[in-house]
């Protein structure tokens, strides 16, 4: 059996917020077996790789066991979904095991996927067959690489069931680890429902949470807001700067913590195209590459609209002004964070007034060009060091690219550091490994047919995606033309 005191429990959403959940079990698995465990991330949760590895360890993360002082429940939570508001969605597949303090003293849910049935389960099977499972492990490993704020998957476990999808399927649990699994739809959850006490109670857990600064502030609830907004900002920006399609960006899939929540149709882009889509089910772009920003927003509007009562009770009118003039107050926030992000991919060690047009001229010399985003902004520091020849080569037509090259270099030329020294710092944030999708696509249809290497190797290259090694060279190339359009599916 796994020590009782591999797990150190200490639960505050079970013990302050109690009608905001279920308690409940996971359904138990015939033979769970761990397929991948992060025994890195176990570490920093001071848990025991070893205890974690063995087959009561397996039990405990398919949800088949609870661990000593752990407080299993589903979480309730509603959402729009496309714009649509659904009153009650909650983790219907999902269960909130309990929170662990890290070695750095910071509070980690510890979260299964694919767990089984709940009460919020809506006639689903409440499973999680494996593919999607290993996709979420493999997205948020690499996002966490490349300094994204996100989920972390502690291990993928197979439960020794077939699940019904399209055919039978083995079926799979992520165990996933997070700063919280507060949702913007948590909030609507409440207020829809017209109970503001509990949003109160809900803001204020949020708050002590993580935004104890806030706890004795006169305008908590207004500033809460304002922290929310600023760190999906700059959670979104960070996003783009990399190229990431989230694809489902619905107001349940929204951390109030910044991180990135739900890894389910979610892919990179290849050729720059504002207008990118992968999801199977986003069938008018609403959540494209290019309309995240403008999503976010849309998303946070939500959330302050149940914040309304708790900023000004006594005067709705002003809790409107202050709510939306902190709303507007999103997207020159976000082009702040975007710029700094693009700044420091084109070597920029400062700010200038007119860097935000450089920045833009340069996409809009790759828009309708296919140009492969990642590795156009890793081969801009070869032409700092004097060969602008392997970024041009990516340009089916390179004119307006040369028109900006000679701006751009002119602009480096105005700044004193060295060309080796930029181009190291460059080379420091414009990855060369992303999770390319026929990669991604490749290891998961390996892993689905028992052949794991795929997923392992491709997981281990992900971990560096700045250090460019020897042998990897097919990591670093786009999708073949064979590969055609990529489509992705909600399967977690």
């Amino acid at each position: 059996m796994i020590r009782p005191d591999t797990f150190v429990f200490d639960n505050s959403y079970a013990a302050e917020l109690e009608g905001f959940y279920v308690p409940w079990q996971g359904e138990s698995a015939p033979e769970p077996r761990i397929v991948h465990l992060n025994r890195d991330l176990a570490a920093e949760l001071l848990l025991d790789p070893d205890a974690l590895a063995s087959e009561s360890g397996a039990a405990i993360l398919a949800g088949s066991e609870a661990p000593e002082g752990a407080a299993p429940l589903a979480q309730a939570y509603a959402g729009h979904q496309f714009g649509r508001f659904s009153p009650e969605l909650g983790d219907g597949r999902a269960l909130l095991i309990g929170e662990l303090i890290d070695r750095h003293g910071v509070r980690r849910d510890l979260h299964l996927k694919g767990s089984g049935r709940t009460p919020f389960s809506r006639g689903g099977d409440g499973k999680a067959v494996l593919s999607p499972v290993l996709r979420e492990y493999l997205i948020g490993e690499a996002m966490h690489a490349l300094g994204v704020p996100t989920t972390r998957a502690l291990a993928a476990v197979t439960t020794g069931e077939q699940v019904m999808r399209e055919g039978l399927e083995p079926g799979a649990v992520l165990a996933r680890v997070a700063a919280s699994h507060l949702r913007v739809g948590t909030f609507e959850f409440f207020a829809a429902r017209e109970e503001p006490e509990k949003v109160r109670r809900l803001a204020d857990y949020a708050i002590r949470r993580h935004f104890p600064e806030l706890a004795d502030a006169d305008d908590r609830y207004l500033g809460m807001f304002r922290a929310v907004r600023d760190r999906q900002a700059a959670t979104v920006a960070r996003w783009m700067s990399v190229g990431f399609v989230h694809g489902v960006m619905n107001t349940d899939n929204m951390a109030i913590s910044g991180e990135t929540l739900d890894y389910g149709p979610c892919a990179f882009i290849d050729g720059y195209d504002p207008a990118a889509v992968f999801s199977s089910i986003d069938r008018q772009g609403r959540y494209a590459y290019g309309n995240q920003p403008a999503i976010a927003q849309w998303n946070l509007a939500r959330l302050v609209e149940t914040l309304l009562p708790l900023i000004d009770p006594d005067d709705s009118a002003r809790a409107v002004e202050l709510a939306t003039a902190e709303l507007e107050a999103f997207q020159p926030i976000y082009q702040d964070f975007w710029l700094k992000r693009m700044s420091a991919k084109l070597g920029f060690d400062r700010t200038e007034g007119d860097d935000l047009d450089l920045v833009n001229e340069l996409l809009q010399a790759m828009d309708g060009q296919d140009v492969d985003f990642t590795a156009l902004f890793r081969r801009l520091a070869d032409g700092v060091r004097g060969d602008p020849g392997a970024a041009r080569a990516l340009f089916n037509n390179p004119t307006a690219f040369d028109t900006w090259l000679d701006r751009w270099l002119a602009r480096l030329a105005r700044e004193d550091e060295s060309a080796v020294s930029r181009a190291a710092a460059m080379d420091r944030v414009n990855p060369v490994y992303i999770p390319r999708n026929h990669k991604v696509q490749e290891a998961l249809d390996a892993a689905t047919d028992s052949d794991l290497e795929p997923f392992r190797r491709l997981l281990t290259v992900l971990a560096r995606p700045f250090d460019r090694r020897e042998g990897l060279d097919e990591y670093e190339d786009r999708a073949p033309d064979g590969f055609g359009p990529y489509r992705t599916f909600c399967g977690t």
